[in-house]
């Protein structure tokens, strides 16, 4: 068993309209509704790739109870949400079917007591005895800790569960005082926590700081991995266009999926890349296009070793 968190869950809507414009009245041409966050995306890849997954992190209010029936029935999927009394949040993302841009509008999330913190933590570790990999996704909501991530990494790690934490700003600088197993920062994220915009001087910044390995999203390019048994770029063999979201956490799929299989990294990456570029000919976050992917990989995903020491 899989076990991804996510906080800061959310319920995604996806609104699609014939051209965005400021300032303007819209027609939306299809909505679609579904449980999101960052956690909740990687556990519906990773189900589809036929492992079993338990998600947990925060449901609360209306929209929680949304979410916690669109989870319903999804094969693979199990439910360990747990219940705060705040409302869970709402993302809205709208597509232009015209360019293919997708807009991003995120609410805060429900503000989690100290006493729901703590029923949480001693839930994470009860999870733990079963797992075999955690991902700890996304933005934490109001009230956690902004160094949660540091003390759920450690508690992974005492469990000799291998972790990976997929998120930005401060809670992932902090994050990295738990040593995590692996990192999937954007390269905007790697600039931020290091200081540095040249992604491999960048991840090893980030490796000294903490995380055993890195694994850096340079978006169309693929990605960059910095780890102990070496370094390699994986790029998928043409630009994909279409809807970005949901991108980032196929990735983070393919390399849990890659972890808990054994596979050797340049096998992972592949996986990573593959998976990330059929999330994005995908309609919404959370699925992929399966023959797209096939056939990605099929064509062979681009993994070159880079030069030096890890």
């Amino acid at each position: 068993m899989i076990v991804t968190v996510t906080l800061n869950t959310a319920l995604d809507i996806t609104y699609r309209v014939r051209g965005l414009r400021p300032h303007a009245s819209h027609r939306i041409t299809e909505v679609t509704e579904r449980p999101g966050g960052k956690g909740l995306n990687v556990a519906r890849v990773l189900a589809a790739l036929g492992h079993e997954v338990t998600v947990t992190g925060f449901a609360g209010g209306t929209t929680g109870d949304v979410v916690r029936e669109g989870l319903t029935g999804v094969p693979g999927v199990s439910d360990a949400l747990m219940p705060v009394a705040g409302a869970t949040r709402r993302t809205i993302a709208v597509v232009d079917e015209l360019t293919g841009d997708t807009t991003q509008l995120n609410e805060p999330g429900p503000t989690v007591t100290a006493a729901e913190w703590g029923a949480f933590q001693e839930a994470f570790e009860d999870l733990l005895s079963g797992a075999a990999a955690v991902a700890l996704c996304g933005s934490l909501p109001p009230g956690v800790p902004v160094g949660a991530y540091a003390g759920l990494v450690r508690a992974a790690r005492t469990a000799q569960v291998p972790v990976l934490l997929d998120t930005s700003g401060e809670p992932l600088r902090r994050g990295l005082a738990g040593r995590p197993d692996l990192i999937k920062p954007n390269a905007d994220e790697l600039a931020e926590l290091t200081g540095s915009h040249e992604p491999l001087r960048a991840a090893q910044a980030a490796r000294r700081r903490g995380a055993r390995s890195v694994i850096a999203s340079l978006g169309p390019e693929g990605l960059l991995a910095v780890t102990p048994e070496g370094r390699w770029r994986a790029a998928p063999p043409a630009h994909v266009h279409g809807n970005p979201t949901g991108a980032g956490d196929s990735a983070v799929a393919g390399l849990l999926s890659g972890l808990v299989e054994h596979l050797p990294w340049p096998e992972r990456l592949a996986r990573a890349v593959a998976l990330s570029a059929a999330t994005v000919l995908a309609p919404v976050a959370g699925e992929f296009d399966r023959t797209a992917y096939e056939e990605l990989l099929g064509r062979g995903v681009e993994v070159t070793a880079e030069a030096g020491a890890a």
